[in-house]
């Protein structure tokens, strides 16, 4: 048996993640690279290492989980968010239940939090947001972000949402307190239901395609009819009929 092979069932047995599922040449470059930074020379001694070392178990989820992020990725997008796709839900509901999903350190869904306060504050929201490592939603949970992470967020909301400290920008409890943070696996866990907006960007690339399929059907089961999904730049879905959607803008996209 190849060693990776059997470096990836351990990690299944041990973690309920199918590395399988991601695209193999990315994963097992990443994955090679870091194990020979740590001094492990084949799978079989860096899996035995991680079962004794926590450190080196939760560099190796960070490493599989992709935590890159910002707020107000891509600006264009969220202002089609406040300008189309808000108003369009709130037509039928004055409350929303939102999905983060793959959140990563917690910039997309305290990013949601500020629109909706900022711009719809007589709407009563709940945000759920999740990611695989839970090392990014203890980042996430604190709150705590450097200035870079903010540089596409209007100053007045910058001061208006976040206490700055050293350099450092902690988010204000009116945000925090309409999200929750849970860890969650989109390969394997059960989906949330009847939401009205699911978040996922900028992760469905490191997939294979039969996951990616999965998971935008769980997706599309997880939505409301009327209900929509905003995935990332490089994450257009080429038949979105096949999972009972339609393209409402660019990266957007209605269940029908």
């Amino acid at each position: 048996m190849d060693e990776y092979v059997g470096f990836t069932a351990n990690i299944k047995s041990k973690l309920g993640i199918d590395l399988n599922l991601y695209k193999e040449a990315q994963m097992k470059r990443r994955l090679t690279s870091l194990r020979n930074k740590r001094g492990y020379s084949n799978f079989k001694s860096y899996f035995e290492a991680l079962n004794q070392e926590e450190l080196l178990l939760n560099e190796f989820i960070d490493r599989i989980t992709i935590n890159v992020s910002e707020f107000y990725r891509n600006p264009k997008r969220w202002i089609v968010l406040e300008k189309e796709i808000f108003p369009l839900l709130l037509k039928s509901t004055s409350k929303l239940s939102i999905w983060s999903a793959a959140c990563s350190t917690g910039e997309e869904p305290y990013s949601l939090a500020i629109l909706l306060n900022e711009y719809f504050p007589e709407t009563n929201f709940q945000i759920t947001a999740t990611d695989i490592d839970q090392n990014a939603l203890e980042k996430a949970k604190q709150g705590i972000y450097s200035e870079q992470s903010l540089k596409e967020l209007p100053a007045k909301l910058k001061e208006k949402y976040f206490i700055e400290q050293h350099g450092l920008y902690t988010v204000k409890p009116i945000l925090k307190e309409k999200i929750i943070f849970k860890q969650h696996n989109l390969l394997a866990d059960s989906y949330p239901k009847n939401m009205d907006l699911i978040v996922c960007r900028n992760v469905l690339i490191y997939f294979t395609d039969p996951a990616k399929e999965t998971i935008y059907h769980n997706f599309s089961a997880s939505l409301k009819n009327g209900g929509f999904l905003f995935v990332g730049s490089t994450e257009q879905i080429f038949s979105p009929a096949t999972y009972k959607m339609s393209l409402k803008d660019t990266f957007f996209y209605e269940k029908r």
